[in-house]
């Protein structure tokens, strides 16, 4: 395996994975690159939707792929916006918009009852129909303010507050938020995941072989 395919056309994902696999000699190619139309996320769970990202990008390119899925979950909305996050709001609808949602949401509930977090789930499939996907998530356990501060980061990034470093998650110097995030996590578990069930089993293939793994 010399290629995989990262179902999604964000660079910054892009350049995260690529670094992630560089040592492996791995490239990691934009899905772009095989097909413009994207997955229709039908499923009901962050772990679902990836999944799906992962085998429609796989089909679309004949390769391993990778995808995640992500978003915001309120408690005191029942999780919500959940795996509607990007699209709280209406189809289409910007950040701005969707931050505005959900504070109208939020108008009447008390600080203490604002806690919410960010997750992640992270699928990898080696073909269109693996059966046996690998699966990572993690979630960025928060508070939501009642206004927006900072001007970092994307989303409800603004609103995201976190406890431990006393600043919402759009206001973090990115060497903290890259520590921190729901993202960040996922793609540090996913890293020891891919190396006990690819790495290492190809690494003792080789030696019994008697050839090294460069």
């Amino acid at each position: 395996m010399d290629k995989i395919v990262l179902a999604s056309g964000n660079a910054g994902k892009l350049k995260e994975f690529s670094q992630l696999f560089a040592g492996w000699q791995i490239a990691v190619l934009p899905q772009s690159d095989f097909v413009s139309e994207e997955a229709a996320e039908t499923g009901l769970s962050f772990i679902e939707n990836a999944l799906i990202k992962a085998r429609h990008a796989s089909h679309a390119s004949g390769l391993p792929a990778l995808a995640d899925d992500s978003g915001l979950a309120v408690d005191a909305l029942g999780g919500a916006p959940g795996i509607y996050s990007a699209r709280y709001a209406g189809a289409g609808a910007s950040d701005a918009d969707n931050n505005r949602k959900l504070l109208e949401a939020l108008e009447n509930v008390p600080a203490e009852l604002r806690t919410a977090s960010f997750h992640c789930a992270l699928a990898f499939v080696r073909t269109p129909e693996d059966p046996v996907p690998l699966v990572c998530t993690a979630r960025w356990q928060g508070l939501i303010l009642n206004h927006l501060a900072g001007d970092q980061g994307f989303g409800y990034d603004p609103l995201f507050y976190v406890p431990s470093e006393k600043l919402t998650s759009a206001q973090l110097p990115r060497e903290v938020k890259n520590r921190l995030s729901h993202r960040a996590r996922a793609v540090k578990k996913f890293e020891q995941l891919w190396h006990e069930e690819m790495v290492l089993p190809e690494q003792q293939q080789l030696a019994g072989s008697g050839k090294t793994l460069l």
